[in-house]
């Protein structure tokens, strides 16, 4: 679990906030690898893009398209937000499978800052363009009366609860797949089976990569479907 551990980036001892740590060293190497193409990479604005203006373009549809279709038009105005999160999430998950890399998304303290944002955003804007009626949210209308109040608990347990698994999901997902590509390359080292441990890496980092994107899919999407409750509270 060696590779998990926050370490100063200049000399030895205890780690305060204002410390630079290799958590400070990736996310400013993820935030410069989204600004490069983003921005640097769609500076020409080409009819027939290249390949990184291309990578771009696909990204940003492909944000835009589930914003609009899980939260309607009237979630199209908060799409900065929700394509800034992919993409911080998907880079940095990529990103920490090169060599020597840190993940970031693997500290539960970056991945339950992000779900917070989102929970706390979501909840004032559910009140401030709802008001009462944001309440809808936990009474089941379509339920039977007698049942409707035992509902009302689980879906304010389920609500508040929200953080805890959006955080938990990407960060748990990303710290066991590299601590088991960790534990199979241990075994690289023994003659006799290293060729199925090398083996098991490969397919392991092949897994990974598709995990990589899938949690910053799914952090992404849920971020969605929770504004939609905030915009369209009602069941």
């Amino acid at each position: 679990m060696d590779q998990f551990l926050v370490k100063p980036l200049f000399g030895t001892g205890e780690v305060h906030w204002y410390t630079p740590t290799n958590v400070t060293l990736w996310l400013f190497i993820v935030a410069a690898a989204i600004i490069a193409l983003l921005v640097a990479g769609t500076r020409g604005r080409a009819i027939v893009p290249n390949r990184v203006q291309t990578v771009a373009e696909l990204a940003y549809g492909m944000v835009y398209k589930m914003v609009e279709d899980v939260t309607g038009k009237d979630g199209l105005k908060y799409f900065p937000y929700i394509m800034t999160l992919f993409m911080f999430i998907v880079f940095s998950n990529m990103l920490g499978l090169l060599p020597k890399a840190f993940t970031v998304t693997s500290h539960i303290a970056v991945t339950g800052v992000l779900a917070l944002a989102v929970f706390v955003s979501v909840t004032v804007l559910g009140f401030v363009k709802n008001g009462a009626q944001f309440l809808g949210l936990f009474w089941v209308t379509s339920a039977p009366l007698v049942l409707r109040p035992i509902l009302a608990v689980i879906e304010v347990i389920s609500y508040f609860v929200r953080p805890v698994s959006h955080s938990i999901r990407l960060a748990g997902n990303m710290m066991a797949g590299h601590a088991v590509i960790k534990v199979f390359a241990g075994f690289s080292a023994i003659a006799v089976i290293s060729p199925v441990s090398i083996l098991a890496v490969t397919a392991m980092y092949g897994l990974e990569v598709l995990v990589a994107f899938i949690q910053a899919y799914v952090f992404t999407i849920l971020t969605c479907v929770y504004l939609k409750d905030a915009l369209h509270p009602a069941h």
